[in-house]
């Protein structure tokens, strides 16, 4: 009986240590009809006409770029936790390309597809850990699915099962992709969704070892640039206000041991 209660035990922790320090629910359910394997092909062939362009126009980041280099260094660190979020995850091709640009602005499309440019860098000049917060930010929407749901909700069964067609080769598959690949880029997230990535991406950056307080902070310089001039597409997807750095406030004490456990494992 002791050794039962003891398995029953350790069972119980390794079960609670997978489970998130924040309270984000269950997914919703509607994201199953819109097929995942087929929402991440169309993103992955627009991701790559995206980035041919940036390179045709030279504003694609070489290998060697030390910005480029940098953001890498700290989006596989958040990456190794994706799996926790979404176990799809464990077969995306990840990607992470930096584009020189004075926009404000970063994403991750479905299937681990990263961006981010470089006045979102160089105009908030962000420390690591508050670019790991934007990263583990735009990754949380991609590992909650957050687009398909979206999409699920605006185009409605008939419009998905004529999708579905298009994308088995019964239509053509490249007007789809692009059609898709659009809305992904323009696709405003609801109140719930930012919630949702807010505090997935915090907890995210906290057990890569990335400080949760950057946040906060990141939340500041984001508010500042939304008064300034300039080309802040980011800011107008992912609105700042003080109910957002009031409620990541009241969250980093949910995951703040899980920073210093990785603070202690680094």
């Amino acid at each position: 009986m002791g050794r039962r209660a003891f398995l029953l035990a350790a069972g119980a922790s390794a079960a609670g240590s997978a489970l998130a320090q924040v309270n984000v629910g269950e997914s919703s359910r509607l994201r199953s009809l819109v097929p995942a394997s087929e929402l991440e092909q169309a993103a992955a062939q627009q991701y790559g006409e995206l980035m041919q362009q940036a390179r045709t126009k030279r504003a694609l980041a070489p290998e060697s770029h030390p910005q480029l280099q940098r953001l890498r260094a700290i989006s596989s660190r958040l990456i190794a936790d994706a799996p926790r979020w979404n176990d799809r995850a464990r077969g995306w091709r990840w990607e992470v390309n930096l584009i020189g640009s004075d926009s404000i602005n970063a994403f991750c499309m479905p299937g681990g597809k990263i961006a981010v440019f470089t006045g979102l860098l160089d105009k908030l000049q962000l420390t690591d850990d508050e670019v790991a917060m934007v990263v583990g930010h735009e990754m949380a929407h991609a590992l909650r699915e957050h687009a398909r749901e979206r999409i699920a909700k605006s185009q409605g069964t008939g419009a998905l099962l004529s999708l579905g067609a298009q994308l088995f080769g019964l239509g053509s598959l490249g007007d789809v992709a692009a059609s898709l690949g659009t809305q992904l880029l323009t696709l405003k997230f609801s109140r719930d969704d930012e919630i949702e990535a807010d505090l997935v991406g915090l907890e995210m950056g906290a057990r890569s070892g990335f400080n949760p307080n950057a946040s906060v902070s990141l939340w500041d310089k984001m508010a500042r640039a939304s008064g300034n001039q300039g080309s802040t597409s980011f800011l107008s997807t992912h609105p700042s206000g003080a109910d957002r750095t009031r409620r990541l406030q009241e969250n980093i004490p949910r995951v703040e041991g899980l920073y210093r456990q990785a603070i202690a494992r680094r």
